[in-house]
C-alpha cells in the first residue's frame, strides 16, 4: 500500500520537509509533524474499513501511518489493548462505576506503550535504510526499542541513567542492544548520544528527535476512538515526560476530524506528572509557552522523570487548546493509589499509571472534573518492571501458627 505522507512540517514554524528522507529535528531546533493527504484517504478508505480490518494492534491504522512497503512494518504481534472499568476502586476515588476507565498498554510487546512509537520509529528507519539506531532513556523505551531494532535487524545503543529500574536495564541487553549506564538523569544520556552521532554514525530516536516516534503514539488516539465507536471520552488523564502521548493524541483527533471519522466534543487533555519533576505542570500554571529546567528531578515514577521536553510547547497547546490542565501528584499518594488498586481491582499498574488515577481523584475532589464525566486513564506500562513490596510473612511447617491466617 502507498504512503498518503505529503510532507513533514516544523511543528513550531510551520516550514515544510520532503518526506522520504532521514530527517531529525527542523531548522529551528523544534519537531517534525508528519502531515497526510488526508483528502486521498478520505476517498479511498473509512472508518468502517478499519473497524472490519483483520490486523491486530496498531498496524490496523495503517493508512494513517508514514510506513509505505508493508515489508518493512517491524511487527512482535501487537494487541488492541483493553479499557477497563474501575469498580470496587470507583467509590474509594470518588468516581462512578463505569465512569473511570484504564487503558491498560501493558498488554503490549516488551510491557509498555512504548512499543508504539518504537515500532513505527524502527520501522521507518528500516525503511530508510538506516543501520544504526541510538536512544537515551529511563527504562522502557530501551527495551521496545532494543527488541523491535533486533527483529529488524537494526543494531542499537541504550543509555540509561545509573538508576534506572533494573529489570528495564536488563531487558533491554537480553534484547540485543548495547546497554550503558550514566551517573546523570535522561538529559546527559541524551547529551552523550547527540555528541556521539557524527562520530560514532548512529542515528538518535530520542522523543521528539525523529519525526515518528509520534506517529505511533497517536495510535492510542486512533484506537480509543474506535473502541468507544468512534467516540471520545470526556477528559484524558496522561503521565507526562516528553510528552508524545498527549501531543500524538492531540494529532490524531484533528486527522479524524479532519477526515469526518468523528463529530464529537474533544476531552480535556490533563497532563499528570509528579511533584518531585513537573516542568509542564510549573509552565501550565505560570501561563508560559515554554516549560523551565527542573532541578535535581526525584520521582518514583521513572518514566516520567522528564527535567526538559523538546515538545514542551506541543505539549501545552494540546492543554491549553482542549481546556484541560496539568496535574502533580506525590510519589506517597502514587504508592497508595497503586497499593489500592491492586487490592482492589486486581489491576497492577505502573507508578505512572497510578499517578493518573491519584490525579483523577484529586481532580474530582477539587472539582476540576465532575464523576459523571468519562474519564480515561493511561496505564503505560505493566507494574511487574518497577521495585514490589516484599513478602515478610513467613511459615515454619513444623509448628503452623494460624493465627497468622487470621490477620
Amino acid at each position: 500500500m502507498a504512503s498518503f505522507v505529503s510532507h513533514l512540517e516544523c511543528a513550531y514554524t510551520g516550514k515544510k520537509y520532503q518526506a522520504g528522507t532521514v530527517l531529525s529535528v527542523s531548522e529551528s531546533g523544534k519537531p517534525l509533524l508528519v502531515k497526510y493527504d488526508l483528502r486521498r484517504i478520505s476517498e479511498q478508505f473509512s472508518r468502517d474499513d478499519i473497524s472490519n480490518s483483520n490486523e491486530d494492534g496498531f498496524w490496523r491504522y495503517s493508512p494513517l501511518l508514514p510506513v509505505e512497503h508493508q515489508k518493512n512494518r517491524v511487527s512482535l504481534g501487537e494487541v488492541v489493548t483493553p479499557l477497563i472499568s474501575l469498580e470496587r476502586s470507583a467509590k474509594m476515588i470518588g468516581a462512578k462505576p463505569g465512569m473511570a476507565l484504564i487503558k491498560d498498554e501493558s498488554r503490549l510487546p516488551t510491557g509498555s506503550f512504548k512499543a508504539r512509537g518504537l515500532g513505527l520509529a524502527v520501522s521507518m528507519a528500516k525503511e530508510l535504510g538506516i543501520e544504526q539506531l541510538a536512544i537515551p532513556t529511563n527504562g522502557n523505551a530501551g527495551s521496545a526499542l532494543a527488541a523491535y531494532a533486533s527483529r529488524a535487524g537494526i543494531s542499537t545503543t541504550v543509555l540509561c541513567p545509573d538508576d534506572t529500574p533494573e529489570i528495564n536495564v536488563r531487558e533491554t541487553l537480553i534484547q540485543g542492544a548495547k546497554t550503558h549506564l550514566v551517573n546523570g538523569l535522561i538529559g546527559d544520556c541524551g547529551k552523550i548520544i547527540s555528541d556521539g552521532e557524527s562520530s560514532l554514525g548512529w542515528f538518535a530516536v530520542s522523543t521528539l528527535k525523529e519525526p515518528y516516534r509520534i506517529e505511533g503514539k497517536k495510535t492510542m488516539g486512533l484506537e480509543l476512538a474506535e473502541q468507544l465507536n468512534w467516540m471520545l471520552p470526556d477528559v484524558i488523564f496522561y503521565p507526562t515526560g516528553g510528552g508524545t502521548g498527549i501531543i500524538g493524541m492531540w494529532k490524531a483527533f484533528a486527522e479524524l476530524i479532519q477526515l469526518g471519522w468523528i463529530d464529537c466534543k474533544l476531552p480535556k487533555m490533563v497532563a499528570v506528572q509528579s511533584t518531585g519533576c513537573a516542568p509542564i505542570v510549573k509552565a501550565w500554571e505560570e501561563g508560559k509557552e515554554f516549560a523551565d529546567y527542573w532541578e535535581d528531578a526525584e520521582t518514583i515514577s521513572s518514566g516520567i522523570r522528564v527535567p526538559s521536553a523538546l515538545g514542551d510547547f506541543l505539549i501545552l497547546n494540546a492543554i491549553r487548546e482542549s481546556g484541560g490542565f496539568a496535574i502533580s501528584v506525590t510519589d506517597e499518594e502514587t504508592l497508595e493509589i497503586q497499593n489500592e488498586i491492586g487490592r482492589r481491582d486486581g489491576l497492577l499498574l505502573c507508578p505512572e499509571g497510578a499517578a493518573t488515577v491519584a490525579a483523577y481523584r484529586n481532580a474530582l475532589e477539587s472539582g476540576m472534573v465532575d464523576s459523571n464525566q468519562l474519564a480515561v486513564m493511561f496505564n503505560t506500562a505493566t507494574g511487574l518492571k518497577y521495585p514490589l513490596p516484599p513478602v515478610e510473612s513467613h511459615i515454619e511447617k513444623e509448628n503452623v501458627d494460624f493465627s497468622v491466617f487470621l490477620d
